[in-house]
């Protein structure tokens, strides 16, 4: 059995731990609640698209000798803009792929037009621009630019983003999806990704929850009155045994 001296210190490094990391059990334990409590395709933004975009069959495309192109092509895909088919080359040019035309990046409205194939019909455009760059804290982070960013009147601030280059579609934002980002960033403790859970922080934190935890078991087996009733009854037994010998 510790002394009360020991005791007293591991019930003062108990508490200070506690309050130092209280604030953030408390945030994982929210963080926690919200992403257990919402649907992931909500927060992904489906119900604002179409279940299945239409996809145009299309005809009398071209082979690769007949673009504008003397570049080997090591990736080809094809995309729908605004209706017309096109090739996308090695992810970095667009060639058409009934006449060949080499076509640099796509407009705003076929931007919109883009977007309209994947987006709800009843869905209004509020505005459309285009981004050059974002930080590392925008929710259009990792993904292709320039890209034009679609606005749409709603309560939910929906965005729609689309690549300029290539005019694929990229991504849907919403006011839940922020939500649930911001809480990600403060679980993972990633304050720049948000998808390290190697961070220094994260693992210190992690470290010092874990000594928390086992001080409290410590604290709890070295002040129970049932353990010390148990030590004492043993050390009388033992005691007793030795006089008998």
């Amino acid at each position: 059995m510790v002394n009360r001296h020991t005791a007293l210190k591991i019930r003062k490094t108990h508490r200070y731990l506690g309050l130092f990391l209280g604030i953030q059990f408390l945030i994982w334990t929210i963080s926690g609640l919200y992403f257990s409590w919402t649907d992931i395709d909500e927060i992904h933004g489906d119900h604002f698209k179409k279940e299945k975009p239409l996809q145009t069959a299309f005809s009398n495309l071209i082979g690769t000798a007949q673009l504008e192109t003397n570049q080997a092509i090591a990736s080809l895909e094809l995309l729908e803009i605004a209706g017309e088919p096109y090739y996308w080359i090695n992810d970095e040019q667009l060639y058409h792929a009934n006449s060949g035309a080499k076509k640099e990046g796509i407009t705003e409205k076929e931007a919109i037009t883009v977007a309209e194939r994947y987006m709800l019909s009843d869905l209004e455009v509020e505005n459309i621009k285009k981004i050059e760059s974002v930080s590392a804290h925008h929710e259009y982070r990792g993904k292709p630019l320039p890209a034009y960013e679609i606005s749409y009147k709603t309560d939910e601030n929906l965005k729609a983003y689309v690549a300029l280059n290539n005019g694929a579609f990229q991504t849907v934002r919403h006011r839940d999806w922020r939500w649930f980002d911001f809480l990600w960033m403060t679980h993972t403790m990633d304050y720049k990704g948000r998808d390290n859970f190697n961070t220094l922080v994260l693992r210190a934190f992690s470290v010092l929850g874990l000594i928390t935890v086992l001080s409290g078991f410590l604290l709890w087996f070295t002040s129970s009155p049932s353990i010390r009733r148990f030590n004492k009854k043993s050390k009388k037994t033992t005691s007793e045994a030795l006089k008998n010998k």
